[in-house]
């Protein structure tokens, strides 16, 4: 993964000259002691660093244009302890390009009932003053993130961190480069969409590759670099037999341990940090790269099957806002249903590329058949799922707008034997159920392709929608059909105003 430690959260207080220097000096102050606070938490990915209280016009402005400018800088948590005018923001928030949190809170927990005067009331006015904010970024139609409650409460840190988290995987997309080696599966849909349009809206970029471009360095692989892959893969998983040294398919491992050094080199020159491929073009490669894509996604590699650059691209932010969270996150497909009085379930798999970051237990390492691609027989890691909450996410293209779409789920072990289905697979409670959770998800055009994890929830979702500006519908135990089917059709009204307006 990335080192985001020189990555920075800017704290940005408002105020004003009216109440005096001495006021000033303590509204310094307590900024100082706050940030020192939110950093000495240990929930906290990006450090916070305390900017200057902002009094005019010009200081508001130049913070936030320092901020576009600052490349270490991923957003700001604004704040006003007293009362700032807030046309004085017009022309700093104007300009400002970087993701804005809220924090509606005060440097005092409770009021000092026998003490207080209007001294302290003059210095302590974020109940009002951020009201006052807040009416401006309204007016601008500015998209944000609100926290409100005391600084010091975990529940407003756990908010603050998610928050920045998004704020990192948002970063992140403003240099990711997708490397798509082949194209598209032939006549799907839903894996297609407008290139151009997503590095408008989301910054990263999507390019086209042959797979040539990747044999080139699969063909530089050196003995010495095989034969420590397969050192690794002896030490982490569970070889079959026929794998292990000696056995009948040992050359299987061999060739796809080749397949991850190529790709892994490829994409490591190229600067790439997400992929697609897809089985009707693998050209040169003597198997689909099973364990290669599934070892490229644990070290956080984001990847779409078929061609499927949104999710390889949703995949990588997600890993990202992910980092050093429990739990996984993986690359995911709804397969098959069971259907059953006691609950109906989704078995989620695809042909090789799941996530081992999501298993329930050590994989074992399996060479099987695969009857797509016309290729040797595969090696991949099979496992179960860990039980536990989960989302599965989807972007999908609408044409007129990007859509996320999110269900909640709650994953479980299989209650029988897989001994038949040598792949990696999840088997999961669609919530509020499968009818309601499948009718809402193909309503809303939701991909058979989706970002499954168990490191972040709906909320991480929600503020990266508010960041990217798109659209966001979410399936969860409150989800019923009619009041979806109104969410959309009234979707479809605002989204054509507001692309009218802009």
């Amino acid at each position: 993964m990335t080192d985001y430690s020189k990555k920075q959260i800017w704290f940005v207080t408002g105020s004003q000259h009216l109440y005096g220097e001495e006021t000033l000096r303590q509204v310094d102050n307590h900024v100082e002691t706050m940030v020192n606070g939110l950093n000495a938490n240990t929930h906290f990915v990006i450090p916070i660093v305390k900017q200057q209280v902002v009094k005019t016009p010009d200081e508001i402005a130049h913070i936030c244009i320092a901020a576009n400018a600052d490349e270490d800088c991923i957003g700001i948590i604004a704040w006003m302890h007293t009362f700032s005018p807030a046309k004085m923001w017009i022309r700093g928030l104007s300009n400002l390009k970087k993701p804005i949190c809220h924090l509606h809170t005060q440097f005092n927990a409770a009021i000092p009932w026998a003490e207080i005067d209007m001294d302290f009331m003059n210095l302590n006015q974020s109940a009002h003053g951020d009201r006052e904010f807040g009416f401006m970024m309204s007016r601008l139609r500015m998209k944000r993130k609100v926290v409100v409650g005391h600084w010091q409460n975990p529940a407003v840190v756990r908010q603050l961190d998610g928050w920045a988290r998004v704020a990192l995987g948002w970063h992140e997309l403003q240099h990711l480069k997708v490397a798509r080696i082949g194209d598209n599966m032939r006549e799907v849909a839903v894996t297609e969409g407008d290139k151009v349009q997503a590095q408008i809206q989301f910054g990263f970029a999507v390019n086209g590759y042959g797979v040539s471009d990747v044999s080139k360095h699969i063909e530089a692989v050196t003995p010495q670099e095989l034969a420590a892959l397969i050192e690794i893969y002896e030490s982490s998983y569970q070889l079959t037999p026929a794998l292990q040294k000696g056995g009948k398919q040992r050359h299987s491992l061999e060739d796809a341990a080749r397949i991850e050094l190529g790709l892994r080199s490829f994409l490591n020159t190229g600067g790439f940090k997400a992929y697609t491929n897809t089985f009707e073009n693998l050209g040169t490669f003597k198997q689909l790269p099973g364990i290669a894509t599934q070892r490229l996604m644990a070290d956080g590699f984001g990847f779409g099957a078929e061609g499927d650059w949104k999710t390889a691209a949703l995949l990588r932010a997600i890993k990202v806002m992910a980092t050093g969270l429990e739990g996984g996150t993986s690359f995911m497909e709804d397969y098959t249903y069971h259907f059953s009085p006691e609950g109906a379930m989704v078995l989620g798999a695809h042909m090789l590329e799941i996530c081992p970051s999501i298993a329930h237990a050590t994989p074992t390492c399996e060479v099987h058949p695969l009857g797509i691609g016309g290729k040797e027989d595969p090696v991949r890691l099979v496992f179960d799922g860990k039980p536990g909450a989960a989302i599965n996410v989807s972007l999908v293209d609408m044409g007129n707008r990007f859509r996320l779409i999110v269900n909640e789920v709650e994953s479980v072990l299989p209650q029988h034997e897989l001994k038949r289905l040598p792949v990696a697979r999840v088997l999961w409670d669609a919530h509020p159920n499968l009818e309601t959770a499948a009718t809402a998800w193909i309503l809303a055009g939701g991909a058979h392709h989706t970002v499954y994890t168990q490191a972040i929830n709906t909320s991480f979702i929600e503020d990266f929608a508010d960041i990217a500006g798109i659209e966001l519908l979410v399936i969860d135990r409150d989800t019923r059909i009619r009041d979806f089917k109104n969410t959309l059709n009234a979707n479809e009204a605002y989204y054509h105003l507001f692309q009218h307006r802009m």
